[in-house]
């Protein structure tokens, strides 16, 4: 049994830093793990496209490292690839476009143990979470399972409507803010609503909190912290990797531009 990051972090108080990757080459999660300075990687599975072996590649590179894992999923089909990516190696599931309770109930119960104690729907695969020597018991198991970080994307005008249920759902363990579809569904731009949607994530901050649920918050500078430290947030994910390359050749390619403009 491997132990779990992120879960470590939360039960004991404690801060933590992730990033988020698209890529599913693992020497790039090795680069992560080579620095240090990370809690755990997010892979975007909801964005980048994969296969089972790339998840368990992901894993295993992060475990290199003794760092965690965490992956985002799509809605219709979380189910299904929550448990594989689980069953891979991965500690931590981000869920989106949840609008009720209900959903978020379902979801967890999804890739909750299936235990007299958990009464979930997640049995006993035979992949590399149990181990090979040549299985691990199936209490401990469950235990693993159960120290699953459970978080949920609150992206939607309903999910902010039903906040205060969502964070009193048992197994909710973290919740972050999704300013791109809040906006959408409230049939806004988001570039033209920025003090609406900042209030909606601030009330989001300061119901979690109330609940015992841990809020996440996505920061590209260490720089935009401090404003999410003084709202009581203590774990973060800083930068993107396809965030960072798009700005890097964004703006270091107009840069470029201009020193070969003269050559023409």
């Amino acid at each position: 049994m491997k132990t779990n990051r992120l879960r470590h972090l939360l039960s004991n108080g404690l801060p933590s830093v992730g990033t988020r990757i698209e890529n599913t080459w693992p020497v790039i999660t090795e680069i992560v793990g080579s620095t240090g300075h990370y809690d755990y990687v997010e892979f975007v599975a909801e964005y980048a496209p994969f296969t089972h072996y790339d998840l368990e590649n992901i894993a295993r590179a992060a475990e290199l490292s003794d760092m965690g894992t965490m992956i985002k999923l799509d809605f219709q089909n979380r189910a299904y690839v929550a448990q594989k990516a689980m069953a891979s190696g991965f500690q931590a599931i981000m869920f989106t476009d949840h609008k009720t309770a209900d959903e978020v109930r379902e979801s967890i119960y999804l890739v909750r143990p299936d235990s007299p104690q958990d009464q979930g729907r997640f049995g006993y695969p035979n992949r590399r979470w149990i181990g090979y020597k040549p299985h691990g018991p199936q209490m401990e198991y469950a235990a693993m399972v159960r120290d699953t970080v459970m978080v949920f994307m609150i992206e939607k005008k309903e999910a902010m409507e039903n906040i205060e249920e969502i964070c009193s759902v048992p197994g909710v363990d973290m919740v972050q803010f999704g300013p791109s579809d809040y906006s959408m569904s409230m049939g806004w731009n988001a570039s033209e609503h920025v003090q609406e949607f900042k209030a909606a994530e601030r009330k989001m901050i300061e119901v979690a909190l109330a609940h015992g649920v841990q809020p996440r918050c996505e920061i590209a500078t260490p720089e935009q912290a401090k404003y999410y430290i003084d709202l009581g947030v203590r774990h973060f994910c800083l930068g993107d990797e396809l965030g960072n390359a798009t700005r890097y050749w964004a703006q270091q390619g107009a840069a470029m531009r201009t020193v070969v403009a003269d050559l023409k």
